[in-house]
């Protein structure tokens, strides 16, 4: 590997925060949406909210809304802390939801604890 060549970590890295978690985590959270009750289903709603709105930031250049007015401050935002900080409050207010009371369906918190470890773990393992 040359100073040019990426590691096969960092565009793992890359790819799963950008194409993998946010999508998977959305899902459980629209799971939530639909199950839980009271507080929980409320945190789970704005973790869909903000899946949502981080999908459509993705995609917007595919399909065609690069000219909005919202697009340019929203890439800006989702690409804060190199990408990271937007999927740790979605990720935040999803396990928030969990603790609040009305929860249901406790593999759903199993499920996005282990997704959100196996993203931290991939950005650790790639600062090495």
């Amino acid at each position: 590997m040359t100073f040019f060549e990426p590691s096969p970590l960092l565009i793992a890295l890359i790819f799963v925060k950008r194409f993998v978690f946010p999508e998977l985590l959305l899902i459980l959270a629209l799971v939530r949406c639909f199950t839980a009750r009271g507080p929980s289903r409320l945190l789970a709603g704005l973790a869909v909210l903000l899946g949502a709105a981080i999908v459509v930031t993705t995609f917007a250049p595919a399909l065609g809304l690069t000219g909005q007015g919202w697009y340019g401050p929203a890439g800006r935002i989702l690409a804060h802390g190199q990408g990271l900080s937007v999927l740790v409050v979605m990720a935040a207010l999803f396990l928030a939801s969990a603790w609040a009371p009305g929860r249901r369906l406790a593999v759903l918190d199993w499920l996005g604890s282990v997704l959100v470890l196996g993203l931290l773990g991939l950005w650790a393992a790639s600062l090495v």
